[in-house]
């Protein structure tokens, strides 16, 4: 599922870039038959405003989806998610960050629980088209626990 949302990104953000329109649409697309493959769908089309400003994003602090505020994760703040959520959280290594996603109370749970790991991956996405040159994703087994979060993987910008 991250997967899903670290390669759908990068290509809702292309479309972007050729002024074409693009919106996740998890929760609200439906197929008229129910199949088990389905994910995710992406609505897409001709669009007259392709930006915002930076002041109308409801997005959280820095210091709220990371360890230390640190403007490198900028393009991870930016991210959209599913209702807005933000899941990730981003923790300080001496390699770069270790990567992870918020678990939900027990009513958002039952609403983000597909969605979230979409949503690490959309984050995931900024960050390595921030850092293209630099950007390394890998899973560690010496990772720190954090109460609240599970772990995804870890990054190197």
């Amino acid at each position: 599922m991250e997967n899903i949302g670290f390669i759908f990104q990068q290509l809702a953000l292309f479309l972007q870039s050729e002024g074409i329109g693009n919106c996740w649409g998890g929760g609200m697309a439906s197929l008229k038959e129910k199949n088990p493959n389905f994910v995710i769908a992406v609505s897409f089309g001709k669009s007259d405003k392709m930006t915002r400003e930076l002041s109308n994003f409801k997005r959280k602090k820095l210091s709220e989806i990371s360890d230390v505020s640190d403007e490198r994760l900028i393009p991870a703040q930016l991210a959209p998610s599913a209702i807005n959520s933000q899941p990730w959280y981003f923790k300080h290594t001496n390699e770069g960050f270790d990567v992870y996603q918020a678990k939900q109370n027990l009513l958002k749970r039952r609403v983000l629980k597909k969605w979230n790991p979409i949503g690490i991956g959309i984050a995931l996405a900024h960050m390595y088209m921030a850092n293209s040159d630099s950007f390394e994703f890998f899973k560690k087994s010496d990772f720190e626990e954090i109460k609240g979060y599970t772990y995804s993987g870890s990054i190197k910008i």
